[in-house]
């Protein structure tokens, strides 16, 4: 077996499990990827993939693995959590134009045990941009995370050595900014949510 195969074969046994202990298996199934992006512990695109074959649309959910030094398998699983939830939302919910963290997104990650928080601490904003959580000590993922944790062979085996390369202008100030689609540009401050005039598209940060 590869690297490549053994790691992210470990990240789709997660997901499947968590799919099927928090979501009742209702979620579809997406990529997953390992991305590096700044300020993101992770992130949810939502059709960003077509298949080749079939040119059917595919979402996808990226972990940063820049972040997951210093933390531990249960932190990181909880950032895959945090994106199913957007992945949930995405098919099943009503969320908020932009990476705008709704109540409604906020509500279910807390029923889930995972408690939204702007600052992840207790105390924090449930909602907002940008936004992270914490977990709840003895809510569902905390418990089933550790049903997960008793397998063998599924510990994460990497962290990234290397930080993403800025995309800062030359002011120093903003960063870049590009359409998924037709790949326009543009230079803006960090956490802007920003809409492509052309294609009518989310605007993502640049990644290195």
């Amino acid at each position: 077996m590869t690297l490549t195969t053994q790691e992210y074969k470990k990240l789709d046994a997660a997901f499947e499990f968590f799919n099927m202990r928090l979501f009742n298996g209702e979620l579809p199934p997406c990529l997953i990827t390992l991305t590096r992006k700044r300020y993101a512990k992770g992130y949810f695109s939502g059709g960003m993939f077509v298949s080749r074959l079939e040119h059917k649309k595919v979402d996808e959910i990226a972990l940063n693995p820049v972040s997951f030094t210093g933390r531990t398998d249960k932190d990181i699983l909880g950032t895959l959590v945090h994106e199913m939830v957007h992945l949930q939302q995405h098919h099943f919910g009503k969320p908020s134009r932009g990476n705008y963290h709704n109540r409604q997104w906020a509500n279910w990650m807390e029923s889930l045990g995972l408690m939204p928080s702007d600052t992840g601490k207790p105390g924090g904003k449930k909602t907002g941009q940008p936004m992270t959580h914490y977990i709840i000590e003895g809510g569902s993922f905390d418990r089933a995370c550790d049903v997960w944790l008793q397998g063998e062979d599924i510990r994460i085996g990497f962290n990234s050595l290397r930080a993403s390369v800025s995309t800062k202008s030359n002011s120093g100030s903003k960063i870049k900014y590009s359409c998924p689609q037709c790949h326009q540009n543009c230079w803006a401050k960090p956490d802007a949510v920003l809409k492509c005039g052309i294609c009518d598209q989310n605007m993502e940060e640049e990644q290195a």
